[in-house]
């Protein structure tokens, strides 16, 4: 990998340098983690498996459960080994392939948002013509374009630290790494590529949320005309989605659309949308949907039962 400066390697603060906070840090987040990957796995393994889940919501969820494992994988288990490890280390290549996956399945999940949205609009709004314009294929090409774009969006953040400069402290106050705390060490003025930051990243926190806050607002109208199991039902999976669009959001603007400036909570609200989101997810899909509750309880109780014939 092709590198602008002389550094190798970085050294990674983490979130404490105390060693009883950091022995607190390994086993909080290590709890998450394996919370994200089982609950995210199961979302997956019970959509792929239940014939009542093959509705385009679900498609897009199983792809949104994908993207929160990947995500948090790109950051919770370095988190959790350096959290025991005297030194930090990450290598410089390490740390631009980190830069590349997390902005890849941030970006993703920021995109099947965006879809789950459109295909809450269309069914709610276009019951008629749900069927025609949401079909198995249409929602195949549309994944394969979130992933194009999601490719393209990393390819552009990739290209930005590939051209960073160091050659002074290679200490990086954080636990992962990303533009922002690299800018903080590089050895260039860093107005004009925080500049180019926010009008990447940044615009796409701010058009995809402007986006997300039309669509329902506009199918919350709608539910005047419906009756009120159906408003109830779209109520609940509506709810649920905007819980997520929340949670996800609000960390990633206050990161990415702001002056060149850092504040103490920064790791923190990394933390949050990195780490946490992906957690609450799954149990956001999963405890205010009957649908996905149900299809579990049938994959468990098939499982249990062919367990006792065995």
């Amino acid at each position: 990998m092709w590198q602008n400066s002389n550094v190798t390697e970085f050294i990674l603060l983490g979130l404490t340098q105390d060693p009883l906070r950091q022995k607190m840090v390994f086993l909080i987040f290590l709890i998450f983690y394996v919370g994200t990957v089982v609950g995210n796995t199961l979302v997956i393994v019970t959509i792929k498996s239940s014939r009542t889940l093959e509705s385009p919501m679900y498609y897009f969820l199983l792809y949104l459960s994908f993207a929160d494992s990947c995500y948090s994988t790109c950051t919770a288990p370095k988190l959790i080994v350096d959290a025991l490890s005297a030194k930090k280390v990450i290598s410089y290549n390490e740390c631009m392939t980190q830069i590349f996956a997390l902005h890849l399945f941030g970006c993703m999940e920021i995109f099947v948002l965006i879809l789950m949205a459109a295909d809450r609009y269309v069914a709610i709004c276009k019951p008629l013509h749900y069927p025609r314009i949401m079909r198995r294929q249409v929602c195949l090409i549309l994944i394969v374009l979130a992933w194009i774009g999601s490719f393209m969006h990393s390819i552009a953040q990739i290209i930005l630290a590939l051209r960073l400069p160091f050659c002074g402290p290679n200490l990086i106050d954080h636990y992962c790494c990303d533009l922002q705390p690299l800018f903080k060490i590089t050895c260039t003025d860093t107005y004009l590529l925080n500049l180019l930051l926010v009008t990447n990243s940044g615009a796409i926190c701010l058009v995809s949320l402007t986006i997300l806050t039309i669509s329902y607002i506009v199918i919350l109208h709608s539910l005047r005309n419906h009756s009120a199991e159906g408003r109830k039902k779209a109520l609940s999976t509506c709810t649920s989605h905007i819980i997520v669009v929340v949670l996800f959001f609000g960390p990633c603007i206050f990161i990415y659309t702001r002056p060149p400036t850092t504040f103490p909570m920064d790791k923190m609200v990394t933390v949050f949308y990195t780490i946490g989101t992906p957690f609450l997810n799954p149990l956001i899909y999963t405890l205010r949907n009957a649908e996905v509750k149900n299809a579990m309880r049938i994959l468990w109780q098939v499982k249990t039962s062919s367990e006792s014939r065995g």
